[in-house]
Order: structure tokens, then sequence, then C-alpha cells
């Protein structure tokens, strides 16, 4: 089918809760191609989900053979493939006692994390959620409650009670959100959907400390930075800081939808028959897929490349940063997980990089998120940087052609 029968089939049939321009119909590596056979260059990664890349030998094989053998039997049986998942999650995080549940999306485990910490906190009283400013946590009503940005819950009320909202690397903001009926603190070590904004080495050991001192759990949302898109196995592990629990989705999967929560000795043994559950977490080809993942990080190091080619990327970023330094703020992030802050709004550089043929993100009004798998090759990370080059170039003379100064042609958000 060619693009436009397949919008129109999207727009008879599907509810339009997303306004996509592309109809990507195959991928391989880095690269994907829409139906019309154009190749592009894609640093989105299903927004931080093809961590391997598209269609890796390894997954393929995984998935075929677990298909072929066992594809679902519900989690009232044992299944080999769940416990070893978990093993590789526990030792791979440094939680001690670790324990795993798995479900299906990012949403699910956030929501699984919350209701876990509402459980711990039930015999005290304790029931309070804080969670950032600016934070993303998922969609579900509990979930997008969490979330710190209001756009997300306009016409959604009445919404659950027991969250509050601390700002993003700021200690004294979540010690004044403290309550005798907090139980928990979620935070994500880098906010990805609310700028590319990584937490302080401060606020991240502060944040341990009082909740140490307050008796209060410690929270950590890795649904984008887990999974080695950092370049360490969860975004926390930058900061030298443990959790008491996780939440996990995305690139577990790399793209086959499985999410997972992952809880230290303070919590490992708090759900108990009858308190939480679900049909489809944790089956055998979720967990053989999340296993290939796994094996393709371990064994193609690809936690060294990610920091190796993160540094080469930013550098290269900050670069053409400084010759549009009028309109372009800088950059900033983590690992493979980077973001090009603008002073203008990101929609047309993303715009004009599809044009040229690399997918990339604006989020957060001004900031251009940019995600390649973590097997990404210095050539590759070479063409997207020559790519944008040339699309901020272009978008510098046109903006001034509208403007003597280019910051004058819009504001971001």
């Amino acid at each position: 089918m060619t693009t436009g029968e397949i919008a129109e089939l999207q727009q008879d049939y599907l509810m339009p809760t997303y306004a996509p321009g592309l109809a990507l119909v195959e991928g391989s590596g880095t690269s994907v191609w829409d139906a019309e056979g154009n190749e592009y260059l894609d640093f989105v990664s299903g927004i931080a989900v093809t961590n391997i890349g598209h269609c890796h030998p390894k997954m393929i094989h995984a998935v075929q053979d677990q298909v072929e053998t066992l594809v679902h039997v519900s989690n009232l049986y044992f299944n080999e493939k769940q416990p070893l998942l978990a093993k590789k999650l526990a030792e791979h995080s440094g939680v001690p006692g670790a324990k795993c549940f798995f479900c299906n999306s990012g949403a699910e485990a956030n929501e699984g994390l919350i209701k876990l910490a509402r459980l711990w906190g039930s015999e005290h009283g304790k029931y309070e959620v804080i969670t950032m400013r600016q934070s993303f946590h998922g969609r579900t009503l509990a979930t997008l409650t969490a979330t710190g940005q209001d756009k997300v819950k306009t016409g959604f009320g009445p919404l659950p009670e027991g969250f509050k909202y601390a700002s993003f690397n700021d200690i004294q903001s979540v010690e004044d959100a403290v309550t005798s009926k907090t139980a928990a603190v979620l935070v994500e070590a880098l906010q990805g959907e609310g700028g590319v904004i990584p937490a302080d080495q401060e606020f991240l050991s502060d944040l341990r400390k009082l909740c140490d001192e307050r008796g209060i759990l410690l929270l950590c949302d890795e649904v984008q930075a887990g999974m080695g898109r950092t370049g360490t196995w969860f975004g926390f592990q930058n900061y030298n800081v443990m959790p008491d629990a996780f939440s996990l989705a995305k690139g577990l999967g790399n793209g086959f939808p499985v999410g997972a929560i992952v809880a230290g000795e303070k919590l490992a043994n708090v759900f108990q028959p009858g308190h939480h559950a679900t049909t489809f977490g944790g089956t055998p080809l979720a967990c053989s897929a999340a296993l290939s993942v796994i094996d393709v990080i371990e064994s193609e190091d690809l936690l060294t490349n990610t920091m190796m080619m993160g540094a080469y990327f930013a550098e290269g970023l900050c670069e053409i940063a400084m010759k549009h330094k009028k309109w372009i703020s800088g950059v900033r992030g983590l690992g493979l997980l980077l973001g090009l802050v603008l002073d203008v709004p990101a929609v047309p550089l993303q715009k004009k990089l599809q044009e040229k043929g690399m997918l990339a993100l604006a989020t957060a009004g001004n900031v251009l998120r940019l995600l390649p798998p973590l097997n990404v090759t210095q050539k590759e990370i070479e063409r997207a940087l020559s790519l944008m080059g040339e699309a901020c170039a272009e978008l510098h003379d046109e903006m001034a052609e509208q403007s003597p100064n280019p910051c004058e042609c819009g504001a971001g958000e």
C-alpha cells in the first residue's frame, strides 16, 4: 500500500490519538524505509525502544524459536524464561535482594510501582507519592496524575488523590512536599519527555538521604533511560544512588511489549498472591525477546559503545550549536539520550531533518531529542551530524529572511 492508502485506512478506522506523517514499513539496524521506498536514518528508535536496532538477528531467532515452542500459558504456571530474565535484571541492577514483576508497558510498570508503594505504606497511613514537575510517567489515570505536566491531564478529572509535586533538581522543594502521609518519591534520573534534563548528582544523593531519614521509598522511573540508553544498564547507576525499586519498559523488549518492576529487599515480598496481577506480563515470548536484548548488549559491549558514541555525538552537536549560538542554547543528556536545546520551537528542525532522510523527535517545545540505537556506528553519527548541519544552516537562513535576529523568529515553549 502507498502512504496515502495507509493514511486513509487509519483515518477511517483508528481513533485520532496521533497525527503521523510517514508510513514506515521496513527496518534494519539504524535505518527504516517508508511505503514509497525512501530510507531514513532512525534517531528516534521508537522513542528509546529499539536500543539494539531494527531486526537484530539474535532477537529474530529468539522470537522465532519461542513462537515455535510456547507463546503463552499465564502466570498460573511456571515459565522457565521468566525467572531467567528476572535474574539477569536483578544482577545488572546491583540492587540488594532484587525481585521482579513483569507487565506489558511503562505505564503499567509505573502503575505497579505506585500500588507497591501504597501497599507498603498502608499500615502506617502513608499513601502520597511525590513526583517532579515536567516528569512523565504514563497515560493511565494514576500515571498521568503522577506526571508533572498539566497538558496530559486536561479533561480527565476527577484525578486520583495522593500525588504531590516538587521541582526537579531542587531538594528543598521535595523536602517541603513531604508530609506524614508521604510513602514515596518517584523520579527519573533523566527527564526525557520533560526536555532531556539529567538529574544533578547532588540532588539524587540528597534525595536518597532524605528518603532514608524520613522513612520514605525512593522509586526510579527507568522506562526511557533504562537498558543501556545512558551508558549504564540503568540511569540511576550514573549517580551511584540505589533506589528501593524502579520501573522498566521501552528498550527492554526492543519493540516487543514488555515492562517490569525491579524491587529491592525492602519491597521484594510486599506483593503477595491477590495483590497485583496481569494476564500477559512475562510470557515466554516476551521474556525471550528481552533476554535476547540483554544478550546483545552484553555480547556486543553496547554500554561501552553508548558512552563512546554518545560523547562523539555530543561533541559534534556542540560544534553545530556554536555555529548557531544565536538560536541554539546547547546540548544536554547522557549517553545516547541527547537533546539539542533551541531558543526557538524544535518542530521546524525536526521536519527539515525528515525531509533530508533523518528522524529525530521534538519535545518540551524547544528541544530536539536524539535517540539512536546503542549499536550506532561512528559513520552513522557522522552522517547524522552532516544532515543536522545542513538542516540547521538552511533553517538559519530561512529565519534570517524573516527577521534580522533569528531569536526573534519564534519563541520556545
